[in-house]
């Protein structure tokens, strides 16, 4: 499985909206939209050491964009150049036949540094997942990913929750997250559960539904206008001169007192100009 992106172009994703012409990001834009690019990051592994030998076996990623899955991943299958230990092939079943066809982690590398660009990286147990890509970074002389870009859920988690376990598994339980397909570890379903558990840990799905249910409220009671998006730069005018003078003949082919008249102001309708497109 590969990936895809809303935008190509550097490492680092930028929305159309907010770009300057150089292609990086235009400052002016950012300051008046709060937008955040996140990759919630899960790995599979041959075991608990990568300086003991242990290798990466499985990478998988899902972007978030405002607290919201965008729905573009990265997932990729490593042949470790190892055998796999009995014990880490009971946690998630990556045999090591079915990784001898994979690629080598030199291989995926580029795809994978320009999906994560420089966003924040949301893992749980943080430095288990960092310390195996850094490894595999060192390894072929690159440079490491650094410690201050990582949210940690599992910090998080026995932040809110202190004195009870914090494990994936129990923070689904905790929010409702539906983990039934997670019969094995898989590092692409465990960040999509990690992203659906990091949104309730930090509150954000609550915003969200506050946000949806005043909504609703002042479209029930008729009370004021239904907030609605704004865009950045307004689109260019598609109603043409030539089309307002149809509109106007037309206006005006329906007699003295057309109903049209009733929705327009009391000045306009005095002079029966209509509405303009």
């Amino acid at each position: 499985m590969g990936w895809t992106r809303c935008a190509r172009g550097s490492a680092t994703f930028w929305p159309r909206l907010l770009r300057c012409r150089s292609g990086g990001p235009d400052s002016s834009k950012l300051r008046s939209l709060t937008s955040m690019r996140e990759i919630v990051l899960d790995t599979e592994t041959t075991g608990l050491d990568p300086l003991r030998g242990d290798r990466l076996v499985e990478i998988g990623c899902i972007e978030i964009f405002n607290r919201m899955p965008t729905g573009q991943t990265f997932h990729r299958y490593i042949n470790p150049e190892r055998d796999m230990p009995a014990e880490a092939f009971a946690v998630h079943g990556l045999s090591t036949e079915f990784l001898a066809s994979k690629p080598l982690f030199t291989e995926v590398v580029e795809e994978f540094l320009e999906f994560i660009g420089d966003a924040p990286l949301v893992i749980h147990n943080a430095s288990f997942d960092i310390s195996f890509i850094n490894a595999e970074l060192v390894r072929i002389k690159r440079q490491p990913i650094l410690r201050d870009r990582l949210v940690d859920t599992l910090l998080l988690a026995r932040r809110k929750h202190p004195g009870v376990s914090n494990r994936l598994d129990d923070l689904c339980s905790r929010y409702a997250i539906d983990n039934s397909r997670r019969t094995k570890h898989g590092a692409l379903l465990d960040a999509e559960l990690l992203a659906e558990v990091y949104i309730d840990l930090i509150g954000a799905r609550q915003s969200q539904l506050i946000l949806a249910s005043e909504t609703r409220i002042t479209v029930a009671s008729g009370i004021g206008d239904t907030p609605r998006r704004q865009r950045e730069i307004p689109l260019a005018p598609r109603i043409t001169e030539a089309d307002r003078e149809a509109h106007r003949a037309f206006i005006a082919t329906l007699g003295d007192k057309p109903i049209w008249n009733d929705f327009l102001p009391a000045g306009l309708a005095a002079n029966k100009t209509p509405l303009a497109l």
